[in-house]
């Protein structure tokens, strides 16, 4: 490995990471504590894990798993005062840890795998109160920036990358930096996907070139090479595969079922012939072997009464000992409500964005799967077209396995993964189908990554508006704020759109290098020497 090339592996991991960081950072300083769903039971769960505690007990009288809460941590709902309540600022929200609160607390997570809430839970063993909740969502922020930083990484070093970087911009959008922000393993579900799809694509990139390789005429020793070659090797690529897998499939009960889709979704991208390379090749069971160990303390943890496994109550959502018909049905007609939750809804159920901002994300999205669609084989739109359907039908269909024992519990942030999946699909068979449209690469990159940093930084001062001042004037905002986050909301915004142009800059500069890159690579029909084919692993 090159000096050269060790600087470049540098600058595509840490210039990303730190993006993606300070996005996720600010969004954990923005929102008030427990105001992200269901971060009220994440977080006192991993308070209650890293000090032993792992599942905690029962109580006569009391639903859910009762986890031990020290000085320090007690809780209160008061702290959620706002929470349904578009009306009301966070100003009347109580101090978690406040001497007024409970020292347990009954969290309807309290058996789900432990895995995340280690990575994320730490932190409250150096603080307490408030501070522990931002310091556990910075460590969740951090966490989710790793990932998202190899996965853009890993994208942009494809021998056909240059649409890479704008769609793994995506997973940059508020509500997936929202979560990834917060203590609460959907985030790190979503950022552990996107590596899984980049590193799957990128690996299979590399037993295609191996293909190729034993393809050539050895009498002349020279094999055809693609555009440029990788900068990753393949061993690379397996242990971050191997990595974001383990995690992917420990995040939530569905992990092993996300992965298996994923991976399946990128066999039928890259064609048979390279998933055949992979599966017989020997050294790829070791990485398959610990991502299978990874999967079955998943299944086990699950199966063994780690969630997904008590019967809910009539009272608790809609069609609870439904048929799956009933669910399925229901979830398909609630599917445009569903994206409207995955784009942009924020709080608990209580923060909308008006829907005009939402175009700002189609029209970004049209850029990439308009193009997709049109200038790719065939094949290709054959792919992409059943990878859109799958965003659709799989909520759908788990939700309609489950619902007897659920209820209607789907979100649409659930199915992030997917969404964010889709356009990574459509950018990575772009830049292998669609030479003749490669011209537009760095032009598409800049308009997409300038539409989500827009919206993204509206995203952000409406939610901090609604947290700050509800329904009172915007002019309050400036002159009588009724809440503060830390730093304040004029400082965290400023923030936020610098680490936006920092986004924006980021995909546009790595873009631009790309195609720069494959511009001076030999083309597909340039014969070059075998010891300059790539090694074989």
């Amino acid at each position: 490995m090159t000096a050269p090339s060790r600087r470049v592996r540098a600058t595509l991991f840490l210039a990303p990471f730190a993006v993606f960081a300070l996005l996720g950072i600010l969004w954990s300083l923005a929102s008030p504590v427990f105001s992200v769903p269901d971060e009220n039971a994440h977080a006192t769960k991993a308070i209650a894990q890293v000090r032993g505690q792992v599942i905690g007990y029962t109580l006569p009288d009391v639903r859910h798993i009762v986890v031990d809460l020290p000085d320090g941590y007690h809780y209160t709902q008061d702290t959620l005062c706002y929470a349904t309540h578009p009306d009301r600022s966070a100003e009347c929200a109580v101090d978690f840890g406040s001497e007024t609160g409970q020292s347990w607390f009954n969290t309807w997570v309290g058996a789900y795998n432990p895995v995340y809430y280690y990575l994320v839970g730490w932190p409250s063993l150096l603080f307490d109160g408030n501070a522990s909740i931002y310091a556990m969502r910075i460590a969740s922020s951090l966490v989710g920036a790793a990932l998202l930083a190899w996965a853009f990484l890993a994208a942009a070093s494809g021998s056909r990358a240059r649409w890479m970087p704008a769609g793994i911009a995506f997973a940059a959008a508020p509500m997936g930096m929202y979560l990834i922000g917060a203590v609460n393993p959907n985030g790190a579900e979503l950022a552990a996907a996107v590596a899984v799809w980049a590193g799957v694509l990128g690996l299979l990139e590399t037993y295609r070139v191996e293909r190729a390789a034993d393809r050539a005429d050895h009498a002349d020793g020279a094999v055809p090479a693609g555009p440029a070659t990788p900068l990753l090797s393949r061993t690379a690529l397996w242990a971050g595969v191997t990595v974001a897998s383990i995690v992917l499939v420990n995040a939530r009960a569905l992990g092993p079922l996300w992965l298996v889709i994923i991976v399946a979704l990128c066999f039928l991208a890259s064609g048979w012939l390279p998933v055949k390379r992979l599966f017989t090749t020997a050294s790829s069971y070791w990485w398959l072997g610990a991502i299978a160990v990874g999967g079955l303390f998943s299944l086990g943890w699950t199966l063994s009464g780690g969630s997904l496994s008590n019967q809910a109550d009539v009272s608790d959502g809609p069609l609870v000992n439904g048929t799956f018909l009933e669910g399925f049905g229901y979830v398909i007609r609630l599917t445009p409500h569903y994206l409207q939750q995955a784009i942009g809804y924020f709080g608990w159920f209580d923060t909308p964005l008006p829907v005009w901002t939402y175009w700002l994300v189609v029209a970004a999205l049209a850029v990439i799967l308009v193009l997709a669609f049109i200038a790719t084989r065939r094949r290709s739109v054959l792919v992409l077209s059943v990878a859109v359907l799958a965003a659709f039908l799989v909520p759908a269909l788990v939700q309609g396995y489950s619902v007897h024992q659920t209820g209607i519990i789907w979100q649409g942030r659930y199915a992030l993964f997917l969404y964010v999946g889709v356009v990574i699909l459509a950018a990575w068979l772009l830049g292998r189908d669609a030479p003749e449209v490669a011209f537009l690469a760095p032009r598409a990159a800049w308009v997409t990554t300038s539409l989500l940093g827009a919206y993204g930084v509206l995203a952000f001062v409406l939610v901090l508006v609604r947290y700050v001042i509800a329904k009172a004037g915007l002019g309050q905002m400036f002159t009588a704020p009724q809440w503060q986050p830390p730093l304040g909301w004029m400082a965290l915004t400023a923030g936020y759109a610098l680490a936006s142009l920092g986004l924006v800059a980021l995909v546009g500069l790595t873009t631009r290098w790309i195609l720069r890159r494959e511009s001076i690579g030999a083309p597909d029909d340039e014969p070059r020497p075998l010891a300059e084919a790539p090694t074989r692993g």
